[in-house]
């Protein structure tokens, strides 16, 4: 079967090709799991036949993947120490103009981005911009997405920075032998890093001036909670007015619920029955302390018992993630607030508070909620994870020695492999162990840093990518772009880079630099060059993602918070993209000249 031949390929190569093709549209279409739609990727390849045993699990045992799993412990003593939140204490400053808080903004971001992971610098800085900005006069939108750009440009400087680098050259490593230095990318990443900042600030009337979201709950002090009546509330019987739920302090009452669900008329004489829904407009404090004083509950069924009401003082900002399981439903159709043991106040959508009760709006991708939480609160469980985000860390870190001590850590170990001393993969053990002996962070919090989901789909790119090099499918590719755009080799390593910036738009660089790591391996062969400028060129297209808010995690974090539209990122940064691509060949072929192949 596996010799049967169509349009050049054999018939495990047409699996692997739909296979990538219904892995993509899975991705794209729904809301599973990225790691299990990767996971039943290589489970498919196995069971065909396409990968033996070994090959299938390939990518779990991956130098790349195993760098990827011991730095999360590195970066965990970096986090848990204060380093970041020194760097920002220090660096921000308060700049006079937009060009000059767009140059103090995104080369911290971009510095701290080249060792650490995007998306934890991104989470720290959002709420450090949000608050800058308004001493500056500057709308957060229009700092926001230079952050997210800062972090992605920042992460190519190294090999360590961004994921796509770890992969693309952990499997160069494979093939030939010979291991990257840590610091390849560094000049040409730091060359396109300068061409981005001088792009947005040339472009800065391309930023969009939204209103952020919160400014919804900050130009009132009201906000909206439903109230149920329990049924042992002991002012059942008798009237709003006699009961004094009617007319109460700082509030009003907009609508209330007897058992059909539907709103009746307002009326002081109206008699409280037990279940009733009551729904008040008022400082949040205030309707609290009425609902304690009135024996009401929150709306969700009796979720909590008058006692515990006295403990919801804290307020917190929330931010629905793209994938998020409440987009399209509503939190009272959900039993997410007796889950998380929170009320839902307010609901905010790009830059607007909406009036209706919140937790009867249907929730979309970016909403800002306003959350009434307990004193127990924790925002560390997989159901808060997996559907908001927060800005906003529970773990306070003690800026002091031991931020001095992780630094020097970090350091030490890139400098150690940058001079070829000791592997990658040992110098990041070392580090990790150096941060557990020297108490940077504790086991637990080591533990906790390891984001499992993420190294799967990581190990999954790395099979994927063998899969299509062992069916053949590179080389027909490699081919295919070659018989287009000929044999100049800066023609196909734009042509290549072009596409790549243009794949990881919609799916994860990760997957975007394995799948195209053995495209462009073979097509630099084919003309009869090294392949290492290629692959260059290649870690930094692939990180190049600017037009869309899903082609990068951390557009997916200053989405909600900068009140943005899916258009507000196309406008800038298709042109991003171009300007980008342009200054990566260029660099590239400057630093790394091209070199034919010895016979």
């Amino acid at each position: 079967m596996e010799s049967i031949v169509f349009w050049g390929f054999n018939l495990h190569a047409w699996i692997t090709i739909a296979t990538v093709l219904t892995m993509f549209t899975v991705l794209l279409t729904t809301k599973l799991r990225t790691d299990l739609v990767f996971l039943a990727a290589i489970g498919i390849l196995f069971v065909t036949g396409v990968l033996d045993a070994k090959e299938a699990f390939s990518g779990f045992s991956a130098t790349s993947v195993v760098v990827i799993g011991v730095l999360f412990v590195v970066v965990a003593g970096l986090t848990y120490t204060g380093v970041l939140q020194y760097v920002v204490k220090y660096l921000l400053g308060q700049p006079n103009s937009f060009s000059k808080a767009v140059v103090r903004l995104m080369l911290p971001v971009a510095a701290l981005s080249s060792f650490l992971s995007n998306t934890t610098v991104v989470s720290l800085f959002v709420g450090i911009v949000k608050m800058w900005s308004k001493k500056l006069g500057i709308p957060p939108s229009k700092l926001l997405i230079p952050l997210s750009y800062a972090s992605g440009m920042g992460g190519v400087c190294t090999l360590i920075g961004t994921p796509p680098n770890l992969i693309i050259s952990g499997l160069y490593a494979d093939k030939t032998g010979t291991a990257m230095n840590i610091l390849a990318t560094t000049v040409p990443g730091l060359f396109c890093l300068f061409v981005g900042v001088l792009s947005i600030i040339a472009m800065q009337r391309l930023l969009p001036d939204r209103k952020a979201p919160e400014s919804a709950f900050e130009a009132s002090s009201e906000y909206t909670l439903g109230l149920q009546v329990p049924s042992d509330n002991p002012y059942i019987g008798k009237t709003l007015n006699e009961a004094g739920l009617y007319n109460i302090k700082s509030g009003t009452l907009l609508k209330m619920y007897h058992f059909d669900n539907i709103p009746i008329p307002l009326s002081g004489e109206e008699p409280i029955m037990g279940g009733d829904l009551l729904v008040y407009a008022g400082p949040i404090d205030d309707l609290i302390e009425m609902a304690v004083d009135h024996k009401l509950v929150s709306s969700d069924h009796h979720m909590f018992s008058i006692n515990e009401m006295d403990n919801y003082s804290q307020l917190r900002t929330a931010y629905v993630t793209f994938g998020s399981n409440l987009i399209g439903k509503t939190i009272g159709g959900t039993s997410f607030e007796k889950d998380n043991n929170v009320m839902l106040a307010a609901v905010s959508r790009k830059g607007e508070r909406i009036v209706e009760a919140p937790r009867q709006v249907i929730l979309e991708a970016g909403d800002t909620l306003l959350l009434v939480c307990s004193k127990q609160f924790t925002m560390d469980t997989d159901s808060m994870k997996r559907n908001l985000h927060f800005f906003d860390s529970e773990e306070v870190p003690n800026i002091g020695y031991h931020t001095l001590i992780s630094t020097t850590i970090m350091i030490a170990m890139v400098v150690v492999s940058a001079l070829g001393l000791m592997p990658l993969l040992q110098c990041a053990f070392l580090a990790a162990a150096a941060m557990l002996l020297f108490r940077c962070c504790t086991p637990d919090q080591a533990m906790k840093s390891i984001n499992w989901d993420i190294l799967m789909v990581f190990a999954g790119s790395v099979v994927l990518g063998l899969a299509i090099q062992k069916t053949g499918i590179a080389e027909r590719l490699a081919f295919g772009i070659l018989d287009v755009c000929g044999t100049n080799p800066l023609v196909v390593m734009t042509a290549i880079c072009f596409v790549g910036t243009f794949i990881t738009e919609f799916i994860s660089n990760t997957a975007a630099g394995a799948m195209f790591f053995p495209i462009m391996y073979e097509a630099a062969e084919k003309l009869g060059y090294e392949p290492y400028p290629f692959l260059i060129a290649l870690m930094v297209s692939v990180s190049s993602s600017f037009a869309t808010p899903i082609g990068s995690p951390t557009h997916m974090l200053v989405y909600g918070p900068g009140g943005y539209r899916f258009s507000d990122f196309m406008r800038i940064g298709l042109l991003m993209n171009i300007i980008i691509l342009a200054a990566n060949i260029l660099i590239v072929n400057i630093v790394y000249p091209l070199t034919p192949l010895t016979p």
